[in-house]
């Protein structure tokens, strides 16, 4: 596919109709699947053409935001540049010029742009000073004054109790310089999501100054300490309102710039969780009507705005736009160093119903036809091209539910070239046994199937549960499991009671067994790796703007006595024995049990046995389990660990040797003893 999908030849789009007449109906489906994959390759290289032609290429289209928004020249001039087709005139004003609202007019040029340039004063400092106030006046044709930020602007602030955010002209004397550089990428992506802003025991927003202080020590820690491995992951959370510019909340942009210098100096990668699917409805401080119309960056209404979120939705055939986002991912990328990103709302992005009522069976006539947005997949192709090629390391993630094939595949492949998707079905998954079921009839079939239900050859970052299931309006796993007693019960100086035991116990297995079978990345967000014992809301009127859970209580983990330390030692060694073994990188995992009757799961995956055994109330003695290579077993992991808050009931200098007994469908086995009530899970290695 690859070959063809780099010619741009009419015959081989004969010879593939000719196939598809020659083969059953059943098969025409994929036969006109291909034929969408060559079609939608020439888009893309059309796009590339046209880059090269009209702007010299995407390397130099990509750094658009040297020549947007205001930049200063060698000599301290300042240019300045916006894309504003519908205005009728554009003025800038601010602090700089006592907020005089016509003295500085910007001219007109072709297709929509508008160009101002400021002399250097007197003194050849620049005409605006750094950390001062700005704004954009729009004059329609309808005769309207509009105040508006600069799409391109790379700083803006929130003062307390304002709703609306200030742009503010940064351009700092003595900028931060990156010393570290970017670490490798990593075969096993552990990532630890994070949001700056609640990274803090205290009920306030917390800082960047904070997180690179307390923070990652905590990231270091979790996954790596022992061994010389590859790097740890965070994709930051930042809440950004617009899409250039980065609020100012959490500190400065040079303070972000040292947290992710700090983070490089320990090995970790950072991404960014990046919104280029929608934005927000706000003029005044966002995107939407910047220019006075109902378009600019958008598709007009009705296509232009999403149903459901309430927000606006880009025209990604436009060549202003396409040069706005695709500068938007080089300046993180530049200027702050990111790693990577996560792209937000994907499959909203690939399909014109945005998958509003789609259930997403796997049929390929959901994936290809009418109701896919070309001009959105040729999009993130030419996003993903443009950063792999320019960053070879760099790492993106598609948050897609839709299953769409060929998401993770490359780009010459005919794929949209992400590295990974997130496996959205896992955490549901596990808030629905939790919520429906008793323990008895969790269903080991049906588990294994949602944990393994992937495409093959395309990577997934699985995970037990997200912010979504932090949030109030839900519940976190640790919260399912034990929230009538978080506060009563959690100290390891009086004895577990039967809540506690039991959601301690589960709380591990259940990582450990989305860690090890659930993709080839895992994703845990901050605070859940240790039970943390409350929701997630931000500061809004239902709550009379309280900042009381909108906050992580990482504090809990320096009380030695409390339950909270245990689950969390359990994580970071899960995480230290994933980085010595290599799991997430091996092929998908040979499940050789999933017993319903005694509830037992067993698998290998990169030469590591896995056996957890999920029955209420039944131990196993001599449980007899399949595996492939003969040899002699250790274990290496055992959830039933006092110092992981089990019962110390497995001898870890026992060694287990393999007989030549075939065995649901290996040709060796080995007997095992196999403890209940959910308080071990065993994974020997070889």
């Amino acid at each position: 596919v690859s070959v063809c999908l780099s010619l741009s030849s009419v015959s081989l789009c004969l010879s593939l109709l000719c196939v598809c007449l020659s083969v059953s109906l059943s098969s025409v489906s994929v036969c006109l699947s291909l034929l969408s994959s060559v079609s939608l390759y020439g888009l893309f290289e059309k796009r590339l053409f046209l880059l090269e032609e009209a702007e010299g290429g995407f390397d130099q289209f990509t750094r658009s935001y040297r020549t947007f928004g205001v930049n200063r020249m060698a000599d301290n001039r300042l240019v300045l540049r916006e894309w504003a087709p519908a205005a009728e005139a554009l003025f800038l004003t601010g602090d700089f010029n006592g907020w005089d609202n016509f003295s500085h007019p910007y001219e007109k040029k072709e297709f929509g742009k508008w160009e101002l340039c400021l002399p250097p004063k007197h003194d050849k400092s620049p005409a605006i000073e750094h950390n001062t106030k700005l704004k954009v006046v729009v004059h329609t044709k309808k005769g309207e004054r509009l105040y508006r930020i600069s799409p391109w602007a790379k700083y803006a602030i929130q003062a307390e109790k304002q709703v609306i955010y200030d742009w503010v002209h940064w351009d700092p004397p003595q900028p931060y310089m990156h010393i570290h550089p970017r670490p490798k990428k990593p075969q096993s992506l552990r990532i630890y999501e994070s949001h700056v802003g609640i990274a803090s025991p205290d009920p306030k927003v917390a800082s960047y100054t904070n997180f690179t202080i307390n923070v990652l020590p905590r990231i270091k820690d979790l996954g790596k300490r022992l061994h010389t491995w590859g790097t740890d992951q965070i994709y930051l959370e930042l809440g950004n309102r617009s899409h250039l510019s980065r609020p100012g909340r959490y500190g400065t942009p040079e303070e972000l710039k040292q947290l992710i210098d700090t983070a490089h100096s320990l090995d970790i990668v950072v991404l960014l969780d990046v919104v280029h699917s929608h934005a927000s409805q706000n003029t005044e401080d966002g995107l939407n009507s910047f220019d006075g119309s109902d378009s600019c960056f958008f598709h007009s209404p009705p296509r232009g705005e999403h149903a459901l979120w309430g927000s606006r939705l880009f025209n990604y055939s436009s060549w202003e736009v396409l040069r706005f986002l695709l500068s938007n991912l080089r300046w993180w990328m530049e200027e702050y160093r990111f790693d990577g990103f996560r792209f937000d709302g994907v499959t909203s992005m690939m399909y014109h119903h945005h998958g509003i009522g789609s259930m997403f069976s796997g049929d390929y006539s959901e994936y290809f036809g009418l109701q896919v947005d070309e001009d959105s997949l040729v999009y993130l192709m030419t996003a993903n091209h443009v950063l792999h090629t320019l960053y070879p390391d760099c790492i993106t993630i598609a948050e897609d539910v839709s299953g769409m094939p060929a998401v993770c595949r490359s780009v010459a492949e005919g794929g949209l070239g992400f590295d990974y998707r997130l496996a959205m079905a896992i955490p549901d998954k596990w808030i629905q046994i939790l919520k429906e079921l008793a323990d008895e009839a969790w269903d080991m079939g049906n588990i294994v199937y949602t944990l393994t239900n992937r495409r093959y050859g395309e990577n997934c970052i699985a995970y037990a549960e997200s912010h979504d299931q932090s949030v109030v309006g839900d519940k976190s796993l640790a919260f399912w499991l034990m929230d009538k007693e978080m506060y009563t019960n959690m100290s390891s100086l009086i004895p577990m009671t039967p809540v506690i035991d039991r959601g301690i116990q589960l709380h591990k297995m259940i990582r450990l067994l989305t860690h090890a079978l659930g993709g080839e990345g895992y994703l845990n967000f901050m605070g859940n790796e240790f039970g943390h014992p409350e929701w997630l809301d931000f500061p809004r009127k239902g709550n009379n703007e309280s900042y009381h859970y909108a906050r992580r209580q990482y504090n809990l983990l320096d009380t030695d006595h409390l339950r909270y330390r245990q689950l969390y030692d359990f994580d970071r060694d899960m995480n230290r024995t994933e980085d010595k073994y290599g799991w997430l990188a091996a092929p998908p995992a040979f499940v050789s049990a999933k017993h319903e009757g005694d509830k037992v799961i067993v698998f290998e995956r990169g030469n590591v046995l896995f056996l957890l055994n999920f029955h209420p109330t039944r131990s196993q003695t001599n449980y007899r389990v399949a595996v492939a290579s003969p040899g002699k077993y250790t274990i290496k992991l055992d959830s039933d660990e006092v110092q992981y808050g089990g019962h110390g009931r497995l001898d870890h200098n026992t060694e287990f040797f393999t007989e030549p007994q075939p065995f649901n469908e290996r040709d060796n086995s080995m007997l095992v003893s196999n403890t209940s009530e959910r308080e071990r899970e065993l994974y020997a290695v070889t």
